[in-house]
Order: C-alpha cells, then sequence, then structure tokens
C-alpha cells in the first residue's frame, strides 16, 4: 500500500515529464496514467531499494517511445491552450522567455529533451538517468553536453 501512496506523491514529476516530453497538455495527460496504470500493475517489478522516480520515469520513457512509434501523423500544434493565458499580464516578458525555451526544446531531437528534462528539470543524478534512457554513462554525459549546447545555441537564436 505504501508504493501507492509513494506514486501519488510523484505524480506532479511525472506530469511535468510527460510535459517535457510531449509538449501538449492531454499527452502528457494520458501518458501519466498509462505510465501510472503499468506502475501499479507491476508494482510487483519494482526492485525494493531502488529509486521509485527513475523506476517510473522509465515506465514514462518506454511508454512515450511506443506511442511516438504507433502516431501515423504527428499534431499540428502550434502553441499550446496555456500560451494565451497571461497576454497582457506583467509577466509577460517571463511568460514569453518561457514559450522560447519551450520552442527551443520542441526543436531538439527526442534524446536530447529526455536527457535534459531527467538531468536538468528533473534532478536525476547522471547514474540514475542513464539507467532511465537505459545507455551508459559515457553516453549520458556526451548527450547532455550536446544537447546543452543545441539548447544553447537554439535560444541564442530567438
Amino acid at each position: 500500500m505504501k508504493l501507492n501512496a509513494d506514486i501519488a506523491d510523484l505524480l506532479p514529476r511525472m506530469r511535468r515529464f510527460a510535459r517535457a516530453l510531449t509538449f501538449n497538455r492531454e499527452d502528457a495527460d494520458d501518458l501519466v496514467q498509462v505510465a501510472a496504470e503499468r506502475a501499479l500493475v507491476r508494482q510487483d517489478q519494482f526492485q525494493a531499494g531502488t529509486r521509485l522516480d527513475s523506476w517510473i520515469f522509465r515506465i514514462m520513457k518506454n511508454a512515450w517511445i511506443d506511442e511516438a512509434r504507433s502516431r501515423i501523423r504527428r499534431d499540428d500544434l502550434f502553441a499550446p491552450e496555456e500560451a494565451g493565458e497571461h497576454v497582457g499580464d506583467d509577466s509577460a516578458e517571463a511568460h514569453q522567455r518561457k514559450l522560447a525555451v519551450e520552442k527551443a526544446m520542441s526543436m531538439l531531437s527526442e534524446d536530447h529533451r529526455m536527457v535534459i528534462a531527467l538531468v536538468l528539470v528533473e534532478g536525476l543524478p547522471y547514474k540514475e538517468a542513464a539507467e532511465v534512457l537505459g545507455v551508459p554513462m559515457g553516453t549520458l554525459t556526451s548527450r547532455l553536453a550536446r544537447a546543452r549546447e543545441a539548447l544553447q545555441g537554439l535560444l541564442a537564436g530567438t
């Protein structure tokens, strides 16, 4: 029963990671639901003593890869609905920066988005992020360096 509560406690982080992968609120909510369901059904596969967040993020990564592969076409979404929430607001400049970062992130490869989301957004240690992505530590660090460089280049061009 404790694992159920721990999974529930991770829901905000799961949603944030899902948004980093999908860039669409509805897709992110669906991904969180799929991952939570898979985790609850497969609780017996969780190894005590390991990090629950890494296990859940790995489930989410795999579920998103499955979804992306099964789609015939991508959504033609220019900006999420909530992008217009703060128009005319004092926080418009901050909101514009946020939109610029989201746009730049969406232009990165899926591998780069995942590594940035896990390490820079979710704060997973490199070793944990490497396990979630199923890559060696060296691959993770070089991928992260390339992702940071690409993101900085995209942001400098905006």
